[in-house]
């Protein structure tokens, strides 16, 4: 693991409600939310490879609700 940056964000209140949201919905910190949201932008950007791999990672946090999506009859 490399040397952390120290970096001042500076967010909407608008943004800074939507970082809060996407953070309580992973269960962690803001900052965690912020560098998740930085991989998962990179990988979507870096090719064919590295957005399975993305996918891969997207699948297997999701899993559950992805589970509960299939279990549940949503054209009623």
């Amino acid at each position: 693991m490399s040397a952390a940056t120290e970096m001042t964000l500076q967010l909407s209140a608008e943004d800074e409600r939507t970082l809060a949201c996407l953070a309580d919905a992973d269960a962690v910190t803001p900052q965690e939310a912020v560098i998740r949201a930085i991989h998962e932008a990179a990988a979507r950007r870096g090719g064919d490879g590295k957005v399975a791999a993305a996918s891969a990672r997207a699948r297997e946090r999701y899993a559950e609700v992805l589970e509960r999506f299939r279990e549940t009859d949503i054209t009623h």
